[in-house]
């Protein structure tokens, strides 16, 4: 064992000095909390995680958000901050073996050293439900403290035994506030940084490489690094403008996935835009999912959802108009086929609104479900029906069916529901205030007869 504990045995990478070598990104992995740029949310003072963290009281965490949002850096951080050991492995390369044998190296730093150690499995999504399960029974134990990283849900990609003994914190997209100083201090750093260079680095040039990163930390370094060392010095001096930052820094990819936060995370805000009566917000999601490459049908029947579940009776016609978009675009397909998505995006977005059917037919489903289904009235029912009815000895005038053509108005009160429900209530939007109007004189001769 004596091998095991060699002079130089140092945590990983992560957590000594940079190597010659080493790109800018993993370079200035920041080293104490204080240097994590963003995740204020969850890292400021008094918030649950920085709380955990410098009282060395957390067992299990699970970290999800974008790419270059801090997750492995993160995990890093905490290790170095809680004194532990750092071991890593990867979702998609490693095995059950490998785990094990991370497991039985805690074990012994634990045994010996009395030292904790930090496994964290980046993609853990990735590991399959045996993989999962094998750390289960070590975490309870307090063998390893473990963190998964991950950019999917993990309530729904990652096994339920292994969330529920875990702390979940989502991570955001790095604001441009917060990659600014970020980028500020690689420049100036002199152990990690270009502090040796003498660099000019123009204000509007690091403000569009921090834009442009889309949140992204790592894509920010990556573009300052590329941008100082592939431009010539002046006199010594490496000067960073805008020309040199827009040609540094390529067009990031919108961050989207067809089948995760993302894709549900965009669509709703797309939906809730329209029931919101705002186009520009809504035109702006329906950008970002054609961009990100989301099928168009799928936006097309949102559409037709939100033409009767938001709109409805205010404005008829916008079921009308979704209906016809959803048919415009199977006529003529893409690119032009986002011009009637848009045109029925902003009728929705713009109509009055009301839900006043879609909440009816919910309080009538609620009804059937949670007590004893009603019977139809003798006088509703089939003429075969009725005939038994009358063979029975029934009261003939309770089975006697009002014609409503055969009336003023083509209207007579007539009972349709053996208890006189009502789960239909109109809105004055729009439309509908011509139906509520006529619903109200209605319903007014119930009362009276």
């Amino acid at each position: 064992m004596d091998s095991l504990f060699a002079p130089d045995d140092n945590p990983p990478s992560e957590l000594t000095s940079s190597h010659r070598g080493e790109p800018l990104a993993a370079r200035m992995r920041p080293h104490t909390l204080e240097e994590i740029a963003g995740q204020k949310h969850i890292l400021a003072d008094g918030k649950l995680l920085r709380r955990a963290i410098e009282a060395d009281r957390f067992t299990s965490l699970i970290f999800y958000g974008p790419p270059g949002t801090g997750k492995t850096t993160l995990a890093s951080v905490i290790a170095r901050t809680t004194g532990s050991r750092f071991e890593s492995l990867n979702g998609v390369e490693s095995n059950v073996a490998e785990i094990r044998a991370k497991i039985e190296a805690a074990r012994t730093y634990q045994t010996l050293r009395d030292q904790t150690t930090v496994l964290f499995i980046d993609e853990i999504h990735r590991f399959n439900k045996a993989q999962q399960d094998t750390l289960l029974p070590h975490l309870e134990r307090g063998t390893v403290r473990f963190i998964g990283a991950t950019t999917h849900n993990p309530y729904f990609y990652v096994n339920s035994p292994l969330v529920s003994r875990s702390q979940v914190f989502q991570l955001e997209p790095v604001a441009t506030a917060d990659l600014l100083p970020l980028l500020t201090r690689a420049i100036n750093d002199e152990e990690r940084g270009f502090g040796k260079m003498s660099i000019e680095a123009h204000q509007d040039a690091l403000l569009h490489l921090a834009e442009k990163a889309d949140g992204d930390a790592r894509k920010a370094l990556t573009a300052l690094e590329l941008a100082i060392l592939t431009t010539p010095p002046v006199d010594g001096k490496v000067i960073l403008n805008l020309a040199i930052a827009e040609e540094s820094i390529q067009h990031k990819a919108v961050l989207y996935d067809s089948d995760g936060d993302q894709h549900y995370d965009t669509i709703s805000a797309f939906i809730k835009s329209i029931r919101g009566s705002d186009p520009d917000a809504a035109l702006y999601w329906l950008a970002k999912m054609l961009h990100a490459g989301e099928d168009p049908r799928f936006i097309a029947r949102r559409l037709v959802i939100s033409a009767s579940e938001d709109i409805g009776l205010a404005d008829s016609s916008a079921l009308q108009v979704a209906m016809a978009a959803q048919q415009a675009f199977e006529f003529i397909g893409m690119p032009e086929g986002r011009i009637p998505l848009a045109h029925a995006t902003v009728h929705l977005a713009t109509a009055p609104k009301s839900n006043s059917a879609y909440a009816a037919l919910g309080a009538a489903q609620a009804d059937i479900e949670k007590g004893a289904t009603l019977q139809v009235p003798e006088h509703l029912r089939t003429r075969f029906r009725k005939k038994l009815a009358e063979e029975s000895g029934a009261d003939k005038a309770a089975m006697n069916y009002l014609y409503s053509h055969d009336y003023d108005g083509n209207f007579t009160p007539q009972a349709y529901l053996p208890e006189g429900r009502s789960y239909y209530k109109p809105t004055g939007n729009g439309m509908e205030k011509r139906i509520k109007d006529r619903l109200d004189h209605w319903r007014s001769q119930f009362e009276e007869k």
